[in-house]
């Protein structure tokens, strides 16, 4: 019990690896979300659609706006802890989300008829597709690359520090661009959800 207790020399971390237990984890969501699109369930399919979205922006808005503030206060040594345990499941994870509620989305959108409204209602449409087109971009182009870089970078025997700060600070803008859009994406699904 006392060795429990006994303070043990600080190590840096290793990068946690990409464990196949994540790829089988995301390859069985999108597995349901394909059995959603294929089935004849419309209540199944908005469960998919309803379900991953909730997680996407629950996670997206917990990272972007707890978890990243918490992180810029804490030593380096507790950062790099931090993203060695998170990244290779969020690498997963959030594409993995974001696939399932757009995809599942489109489909629900066109059994629905929606994708057949006419003008003004359309323009629901519109602005829901443009919503996951920027937060696509975003996620994919600006957001997992830079993951990637902090990720990285931490994992190095000398991390730099002022680098770092500065990636985290435009990541956190962005981060909070994305959490407006994720607002703005749940104001679009509730008018969809009451009707015009």
């Amino acid at each position: 019990m006392t060795d429990s207790l006994v303070a043990r020399p600080s190590v840096a971390p290793v990068a946690s690896p990409l464990r196949p237990a994540y790829l089988v984890a995301g390859a069985a969501g999108l597995a349901v979300m394909v059995a959603a699109v294929l089935g004849p369930s419309l209540w199944f399919l908005n469960f998919v659609h309803v379900m991953s979205g909730a997680l996407w922006t629950g996670i997206d808005l917990f990272m972007g706006f707890v978890v990243g503030r918490v992180m810029r206060g804490v030593s380096l040594e507790t950062r790099r802890a931090m993203v060695a345990g998170l990244m290779p499941r969020m690498l997963v994870l959030m594409p993995t989300l974001s696939i399932m509620t757009g995809t599942a989305g489109w489909f629900l959108a066109k059994r629905l008829g929606f994708l057949e409204l006419g003008y003004p209602q359309f323009w629901w449409v519109i602005a829901a597709l443009a919503i996951i087109t920027v937060l696509t971009i975003q996620g994919i182009g600006y957001l997992l690359p830079m993951n990637l870089k902090i990720y990285f970078e931490i994992q190095k025997p000398s991390p730099d520090p002022a680098k770092i700060g500065r990636w985290m600070k435009g990541y956190v803008r962005v981060v909070a661009i994305q959490g407006c859009m994720q607002v703005a994406i749940i104001v679009v699904m509730a008018r969809f959800a009451t009707g015009f």
